[in-house]
């Protein structure tokens, strides 16, 4: 429990936010992980959708997405 407490403190979340955090990640991650998968058999459709899906969420958990607007500081 200590643990879960000392992760949450740190990333400055409450627990159900960080729930919500975590779900829409990994929602994205699966959309992307689809969109891989007919780019594997079709390299010509999804040609950029999962990398910068990937990049996206990856600004957004290192901080450097303005959390009012979702852009790139």
């Amino acid at each position: 429990m200590k643990v879960i407490v000392t992760h949450l403190r740190d990333n400055d979340i409450t627990y159900f936010g960080h729930m919500k955090r975590a779900v829409k990640w990994s929602a994205r991650l699966v959309s992307a992980s689809a969109c891989l998968s007919i780019h594997a058999l079709f390299p010509f459709v999804f040609t950029h959708t999962a990398s910068e899906s990937i990049s996206k969420i990856n600004k957004e958990m290192n901080g450097s997405a303005c959390k009012a607007c979702k852009c790139e500081l």
